[in-house]
């Protein structure tokens, strides 16, 4: 949270391996405690490489003039409790829509 009680959030998206072109970000969402993301990303990648990846999704605080805060959320091989339950999940499913509500930190 920022100064004036609000925050700026957006997500980011990181595909191993790919440097610059692997990035994605979503809009940022202003003014708020509660945002609410109803974007894709999409990446080309096997399936069964997807396994051995990590694939950092982050929630980050805009901040304009210093750097940006990290939020918290991250889903991939490295993530605990549901968070890596939910990636689990979207490695047992292949070409389904896994969708989950996650508490930032």
């Amino acid at each position: 949270m920022d100064a004036n009680g609000y925050s700026d959030p957006y997500v980011k998206s990181l595909k191993p391996d790919m440097g610059k072109k692997g990035k994605c970000k979503t809009q940022i969402k202003k003014r708020t405690l509660n945002p609410e993301f109803n974007e894709e990303f999409s990446f080309d990648i096997k399936h069964s490489e997807l396994a051995k990846k990590t694939l950092d999704i982050s929630v980050w605080d805009y901040d304009i003039g210093k750097s940006n805060d990290y939020i918290g959320c991250q889903l991939g091989i490295t993530a605990k409790g549901e968070r890596l339950k939910h990636w689990y999940e979207c490695l047992k499913n292949k070409d389904k829509k896994i969708e989950r509500w996650h508490t930032l930190y």
